[in-house]
């Protein structure tokens, strides 16, 4: 007999191309929480810190590609892919007064694990576990 108690079957992958700004977090953590159909989120606060940073330092207008995926079990999958090779994410330890720079620290701490893959531009990735991530 299959066990499937606690998994959940595979779904088709979220993969949406949009221009990097502001404007547009709000209608993707949406259609994010949509996909996933249920509570989710430390998958939305992945999703916007990574978008955020490619307006900050890639620059705002930037062509983008955001993938979300649920391969299985509980794990989902977010990547973002950009066009700059040259930057690359560095979580720069955050003084108490500083308002910006915890972007990747917020990342770490909800994230199984993260990294980054160039080719074509460069791609930063992540994995969390857990129903309602």
């Amino acid at each position: 007999m299959l066990r499937t108690e606690g998994r959940r079957p595979s779904r088709p992958l979220l993969d949406v191309e949009l221009v990097a700004v502001p404007k547009a977090l709000q209608g993707l953590r949406r259609t994010v929480r949509r996909y996933l159909d249920e509570p989710c989120a430390d998958v939305q606060l992945c999703v916007t810190e990574l978008v955020t940073n490619v307006i900050r330092h890639v620059g705002e207008g930037a062509p983008i590609r955001v993938r979300v995926a649920r391969p299985g079990g509980n794990s989902i999958r977010v990547e973002v892919t950009d066009p700059a090779e040259h930057a690359l994410p560095v979580a720069p330890p955050a003084a108490p007064d500083d308002e910006t720079g915890r972007g990747l620290a917020l990342l770490d701490a909800v994230a199984v694990r993260w990294g980054v893959e160039q080719a074509a531009g460069k791609t930063v990735r992540c994995e969390l576990e857990g129903a309602g991530r």
